[in-house]
């Protein structure tokens, strides 16, 4: 099978490693930067050693703090009008991927004209984007390796993803140190975000040996320490292990993409503002079950991964039982079980359907999907209903 591996985003990892960010800009050879960052990090103090450590190197700074969850093509262009106030040298994402989809978009509006949206699909960005440097403060996205954008279209209430190599930040600084802070929600649904990749990934028609090895482990360590990163919060080791793997699931989607639970949720997020981990987390095992006929093995094998004991099932059963681990391990986040509980109406469901066939991600997913089976999964996860358990 050929395939292509590149990840040209060099990642570090450590514990208060966020601390010498200026020293990693100043040994870059950048003079100045852009902070693109949110309202909740800034007034956590997650920037303030950030600064002090750019203050330090002498590194110039500005701060766009104005990331909103969804980021939509108007704040990018926000963004990049603070970047073109005064011409940074780079731009540095700090917080989740809100954040850091943001700071891609500000990075590559600031090299090319026109909108954000003008740019939707593969490779369609033609200059090379301002270097970005990314921390995040969440382990769900794993955006701070991957070559994409999710940016909202507030006029087709639809969530276009831009992807360009042009997009891969230059460093990634992994520091779990961030993560402490981080409220239960939010650990539950970037956990599961993170898991959502992993799993779409593996199973994904595009996958190869490399991503598939990497969303496998990335399986493996979500689901040793998410529960433990949720009700403990402060255990560093689980927080760590968490950032880690979420950084290893996005560069497992990076080179196989997804599947059905991101074009749905892309669709949920741009109609009815749903959080994308959330819309994810909720709709995973329908799509799971959907999948099911078409890559029981791998099913199968993710149920393992995952700490099921799948000894003398088939694979068929064995898959069910990672459908299984995935309800549970909702329920034990306080994830709801069905889509109607996210403020979902079945009123715009031929957009849903239209929207979600609009995406990518549908053709790549490990069954064939048309307009029905969108149709189906929507109403099933409405409803709560799985239609085998």
């Amino acid at each position: 099978m050929p395939f292509q591996f590149s990840m040209p985003t060099t990642v570090e990892c450590g514990c208060g490693i966020s601390d010498h960010l200026g020293e990693h800009v100043r040994g870059m050879g950048y003079r100045s930067a852009l902070i693109v960052t949110d309202p909740g990090v800034r007034k956590a103090g997650l920037l303030d050693k950030m600064a002090v450590s750019l203050e330090r190197e002498k590194i110039e700074y500005g701060i766009f703090d104005e990331v909103d969850p969804n980021p939509s093509a108007q704040h990018i262009a926000k963004g990049t009008d603070a970047w073109r106030a005064r011409r940074f040298e780079c731009v540095i994402a700090v917080g989740g991927g809100s954040s850091i989809d943001t700071a891609k978009g500000v990075a590559a509006m600031a090299t090319n004209p026109g909108s954000i949206l003008d740019y939707e699909g593969v490779g369609k960005l033609p200059n090379a984007a301002v270097p970005l440097i990314v921390v995040p403060t969440t382990a769900g996205t794993g955006s701070e390796v991957t070559s994409a954008t999710i940016v909202t279209n507030t006029g087709q209430k639809f969530k276009a993803a831009v992807i360009s190599p042009h997009l891969y930040p230059r460093l990634a600084l992994l520091d779990a140190l961030l993560t402490v802070q981080l409220p239960q929600p939010l650990t539950a649904a970037t956990g599961m975000d993170a898991l959502t990749h992993a799993i779409e990934s593996y199973t994904s028609k595009t996958a190869n040996p490399v991503s598939q090895g990497m969303a496998l482990q990335a399986v493996r360590m979500i689901g040793r320490h998410l529960t433990r990163a949720y009700f403990v919060g402060t255990d560093v080791e689980s927080r760590e292990q968490m950032l880690v793997a979420s950084m290893i699931a996005g560069a497992a989607f990076s080179q196989s993409r997804l599947g059905n639970v991101h074009a749905i949720s892309h669709t949920l997020g741009g109609v009815f503002n749903i959080a994308h981990g959330i819309a994810n987390a909720t709709l995973l095992p329908y799509v799971m079950e959907f999948n099911l006929p078409a890559c029981p093995d791998k099913m199968k094998a993710i149920a393992e991964a995952l700490g099921e004991d799948t000894r003398g099932l088939s694979d068929e059963d064995g898959g069910r039982r990672a459908i299984a681990a995935i309800l549970r391990l909702n329920r034990s986040l306080g994830i709801p079980s069905n889509i109607r509980e996210l403020g979902v109406s079945l009123d715009w469901l031929p957009k849903l359907v239209e929207d979600s066939m609009r995406s990518g991600n549908v053709r790549i997913n490990p069954r064939l999907t048309g307009p029905d089976d969108i149709r189906r999964i929507i109403e099933n996860a409405y409803h709560g209903v799985l239609e085998n358990q």
